[in-house]
């Protein structure tokens, strides 16, 4: 073998590793765009609020039997037999249909009836207030407005500010934790979280500076 022939040689094995490198390059920046569109596709899907919402047989499909027995038939799940009736981790509780932000950790409170029961919605708009007779009761019922889920009940007995009590059923409801909002596709809520944070400090801060000289 000449010396042309291992300068050939040599600079052909240069130009495979090159063309190796570059095509591992190509898959890797290919994968991580691909991993970011699907990202930006679920957050959108997840926030759209014109998404449709399943065919009735798609839901019994999809829906475990509680579910799909509170939501669709208004049913109501056992009491302190449920998801979330104790669940204090902070976050937010979506509808387990469309995926709509319904409630707030911030508004939940302990109502001793052994459902998840909140002061109020994180938006007035999301949740629809109807008359219900059924049982020989006059009560009111709460429904998801994206999905006309039925959600529960409001009663006029709950704690301050607003007197009210939603009380909900946990199977018609998803919890997700603020540790995940932003990977869910519900970043603009951890603002709701932030803002706690920085009245529990300036409170702590105030008490500090009201605290008497021993």
């Amino acid at each position: 073998m000449n010396s042309m022939q291992l300068t050939y040689k040599h600079k052909h094995s240069h130009k495979t590793l090159w063309l190796g490198l570059a095509g591992m390059l190509v898959v890797i920046v290919g994968s991580l765009l691909f991993g970011y569109a699907q990202t930006q596709k679920k957050e959108a899907e997840v926030m759209n609020p014109t998404k449709p919402v399943p065919s009735d047989a798609e839901l019994q499909r999809k829906l475990t039997k509680d579910q799909y027995h509170v939501t669709r038939q208004c049913g109501t799940e056992t009491a302190f037999h449920n998801a979330y009736w104790d669940n204090h981790e902070a976050g937010i509780y979506v509808d387990v249909i469309t995926g709509e932000p319904l409630f707030s950790s911030l508004d939940k409170f302990d109502s001793g009836t052994g459902w998840p029961s909140f002061t109020k919605p994180i938006s007035k708009d999301s949740v629809v207030e109807k008359r219900d007779s059924s049982f020989g009761m006059e009560r009111t019922e709460a429904r998801s407005k994206s999905s006309d889920s039925h959600l529960g009940h409001v009663f006029g007995d709950g704690p301050a500010p607003t007197g009210e009590r939603f009380c909900m059923n946990s199977a018609a409801l998803r919890f997700i934790p603020v540790g995940k909002l932003k990977e869910e596709g519900y970043g603009q809520y951890l603002s709701l979280f932030q803002q706690q944070q920085q009245a529990q400090q300036g409170n702590q801060e105030s008490q500090g500076k009201q605290k008497p000289q021993g």
